[in-house]
């Protein structure tokens, strides 16, 4: 038999187990043409929980009573297609699914031997290309320039904050835990780090932590965060927007400072970035990320959930701040 996960109430707030149903089904076989794929890596990332919303948006929502989709790394155990034999191991969009089939189409091989295999949804996969791409296009870092990241040490974030001190940048990290500052500061390099959760202002708190101000905002989270950081944003600043995870379970519509005056005051860039925009550019991204993997460069962190049954929990944790690094299930 095979196991599936369908989502089969829009959630109200923060996603909840009751938004989950686990479908027993018929184990699929590979069609002519097709592979048959076992699922071994499953990437939960905040992004899904826009896709539960029945609004549009730059991706087309999840439908109700179907099975939820995200990146996967699964192995190929049958094979009916020249591209794929038994044995290989690719990375895809596909379905919280034990088993399922493919043509191949938009599956990209991987090699567990050059990289783990959880990396290539992490710091060589999509999060890793996040950070790398919307540096060069928008950041646009100089040496000597101060990088503020928030949810630094996520999965985006600590790429980030890595790209920033080999670029030559003075960083700058906020997180909700002592231990994840310490872990942004150990391993992946970062000279600063603010606790949003202990620091009362936290416009104040940049401040000290950017004594030259802020040349380049890397959004994770939105909301006050952002705002503190507009208040510290210098001439010619640059401004990321990758996420807003403050926001995602708002029920109602939030309000906030106007950044009109900053924008035109200081002639500062804000601009939203989609990873899916510059798939041309994944094959050279990737090199290099790899390149400065190799070169001991850049270092990530995961937590691993084992465990199919256990990918609606770990989706709903990243909410409350509970991974370090890039969650991941490994079924």
């Amino acid at each position: 038999m095979n196991n599936s996960i369908q989502l089969i109430h829009r959630p109200d707030g923060k996603p909840q187990l009751k938004d989950f149903k686990f479908i027993e089904e018929e184990k699929p076989e590979a069609g002519s043409g097709e592979i048959l794929l076992k699922t071994k890596y499953v990437s939960v990332d905040p992004y899904l929980r826009g896709r539960m919303r029945d609004q549009k948006s730059y991706i087309e929502p999840f439908k109700l009573n179907e099975p939820v989709e995200s990146g996967i790394i699964a192995e190929v155990v049958e094979s009916d297609n020249d591209d794929f034999k038994k044995g290989d191991f690719v990375n895809g969009m596909l379905l919280w699914k034990e088993f399922q089939t493919s043509t191949g189409k938009g599956l990209t091989k991987v090699d567990s031997d050059k990289a783990s295999l959880s990396a290539y949804l992490g710091v060589l996969g999509l999060t890793g290309l996040t950070a790398y791409i919307s540096l060069e296009h928008i950041g646009k870092l100089k040496k000597d320039e101060t990088l503020l990241v928030s949810g630094a040490s996520g999965a985006v974030g600590s790429i980030v904050g890595q790209i920033g001190k080999i670029k030559g940048c003075h960083v700058v990290g906020i997180a909700g835990t002592d231990e994840k500052l310490k872990l942004m500061k150990e391993k992946f390099g970062f000279d600063k780090g603010i606790n949003y959760k202990t620091t009362d202002d936290m416009d104040k708190a940049i401040k000290e932590a950017c004594p030259d101000g802020v040349d380049v905002y890397f959004d994770n989270v939105g909301g006050e965060i952002l705002d503190a950081a507009m208040e510290n944003i210098n001439k010619n600043g640059r401004v990321i927007n990758c996420g807003a995870i403050s926001l995602y379970n708002a029920t109602e519509v939030p309000t906030g400072p106007r950044y009109e005056g900053t924008l035109v005051r200081k002639t500062v860039l804000m601009q939203g970035f989609l990873v899916r925009d510059h798939t041309n550019e994944f094959g050279a991204a990737t090199k290099q990320l790899a390149d400065w993997l190799n070169e001991d460069k850049l270092h990530y962190e995961e937590t691993i959930v084992e465990g199919f049954k256990n990918i609606p929990q770990a989706f709903i944790d990243l909410f409350d701040g509970k991974n370090k690094g890039k969650m991941v299930v490994k079924v």
